[in-house]
């Protein structure tokens, strides 16, 4: 049987976020077009914070869903709502064919600290889970489609289940009051229904091969994806470790400061991070989750030089 080098053999997925205006769209769907191509589980879209750009990210989903095969998978998040406000969002996307979520926490919004008194209904991503669920349940639980040719006659088909993903933290959550608390809150959002985790950013791989060790002894059941971010520059490598607090890379802390050239601080970055999907794949990681920035030429690059996806040259071989 011929080897398919179009599909690759370790799902991935994609995260991507909408754009500022109106016109950066053209550019964006080029590149959905471009990560489309490769098959990837899902391409996610983020939800801006106090939600700044949601009507966007739902024009950016609805596109995904009508233009590609891929499932498009919807970022939410709680903090500063209330439930009225969060269920209403929620029905808004399951209207528009959306059956995938990320639930959020997600940060304050401008303004407010996590000292200030109202943070909105809901306290958790574990809840923002339940409502999701509760939201859908609510719902007609089935469809009707009209029959072509038989007047009258409609195909009754049960609604496709929700999916609902959420945040896992290999170093710890940056508010966690303790060092096992990240592992409670997973736990609290698998048992509110969540279906799937994805990591936050790491630079070394046993964070994450550890993380999931400890997580499976906790108790966690459902899949845990690495997510990896193609860090290409030093100064949005300082930015990072400033947002997330993770520990410092110095590998590729010195690679990026030692290359004098936007092009060879690009082909570290890429290194780093194919090298960091081999090795999780290596143990035992279920797909690899790829922050894209918007960029499909650094995210496709990576998992070429991890070889999970084909060079070009490879795929011409194959023909």
């Amino acid at each position: 049987m011929p080897i398919d080098l179009r599909t690759p053999p370790v799902p991935v997925s994609f995260e991507v976020y909408p754009p500022r205006s109106e016109a950066g769209f053209p550019a964006l769907h080029e590149t959905i077009r471009h990560l489309a191509a490769v098959d990837p589980r899902f391409i996610s879209v983020t939800y801006g914070a106090g939600g700044s750009t949601g009507g966007r990210s739902l024009a950016l989903l609805t596109h995904i869903l009508r233009e590609t095969h891929v499932e498009p998978l919807a970022h939410l998040t709680c903090v500063g709502n209330t439930y009225a406000g969060a269920g209403a969002l929620i029905r808004e996307f399951l209207d528009a064919g959306i059956t995938s979520f990320l639930a959020l926490r997600g940060d304050p919004p401008a303004g407010l600290s996590e000292d200030d008194a109202f943070l909105g209904d809901l306290e958790s991503a574990a809840q923002l889970v339940q409502l999701i669920d509760r939201v859908q349940a609510e719902r007609a639980p089935y469809t009707e489609a009209p029959i072509p040719g038989v007047p009258g006659a409609a195909r009754v088909e049960r609604r496709r289940r929700v999916d609902i993903a959420v945040a896992a933290f290999p170093n710890g959550h940056p508010r966690s009051r303790h060092a096992s608390e990240h592992l409670d809150a997973l736990l609290a959002k698998e048992a509110a229904g969540a279906t799937l985790a994805v990591s936050q950013l790491f630079f070394h791989a046993d964070d994450y091969l550890s993380f999931v060790q400890r997580a499976r002894e906790a108790g966690v059941t459902i899949p845990i994806l690495p997510g990896i971010m193609p860090v290409t520059a030093p100064g949005r490598l300082r930015r990072v470790l400033e947002l997330t607090g993770e520990p410092f890379p110095a590998q590729l802390a010195i690679g990026l400061e030692v290359e004098p050239t936007p092009e060879g601080q690009r082909e570290v970055g890429i290194a780093y991070a194919a090298q960091l999907a081999r090795e999780v794949v290596a143990g035992g990681a279920p797909g690899v989750h790829l922050y894209a920035f918007n960029n499909h030429d650094t995210v496709l690059a990576v998992l070429r030089d991890a070889g999970i996806l084909a060079h070009p040259r490879q795929k011409e071989a194959a023909r």
